[in-house]
C-alpha cells in the first residue's frame, strides 16, 4: 500500500535549480533557466494524489510524446533529404511549442470530457 504522506519523487528535480547559481558565478546567462526547477520542490510536501488528475496528465503526456516522436522523425527525414541544416533551430522551436500546445489542448479536452 502506498504511503499517502510520502512526497513525490519528482520533487528532487528541484535540486537542479542550484545549477542556476553557476550563471551568477560564471557569468553564463544560460544557467539562469535552471532556477525554474525550484518549482519541483513543492512536490516534496507529501500530499495525497488525485487519480483522475494523474490519468488525465498521463493521457495528455502521451499525446505530446507521440507528437514529438512523429514530428522529430519527419523533421529529421526532411533535413536529411533536403540537406537543409539551417532549419535546425526552427525545427526545435516547432517541436517544443507543438508539444506544449498538444499537451495543453489534450489536457483541456480530457478535463472537459469528464472521465
Amino acid at each position: 500500500m502506498k504511503n499517502i504522506m510520502r512526497g513525490n519523487e519528482m520533487g528532487y528535480l528541484g535540486l537542479l535549480g542550484l545549477l542556476g547559481l553557476l550563471g551568477a558565478v560564471g557569468g553564463g546567462a544560460g544557467f539562469f533557466g535552471f532556477f525554474g526547477f525550484f518549482g519541483f520542490l513543492s512536490l516534496l510536501r507529501g500530499r495525497g494524489g488525485d487519480e483522475r488528475l494523474d490519468r488525465k496528465l498521463n493521457c495528455a503526456s502521451r499525446n505530446a510524446f507521440l507528437f514529438t516522436v512523429v514530428a522529430s522523425a519527419c523533421f529529421a527525414a526532411c533535413m536529411a533529404v533536403l540537406q537543409a541544416t539551417q532549419v535546425y533551430e526552427s525545427a526545435f522551436l516547432v517541436l517544443f511549442a507543438g508539444s506544449a500546445l498538444t499537451f495543453g489542448a489534450s489536457f483541456a479536452y480530457y478535463n472537459e470530457r469528464g472521465d
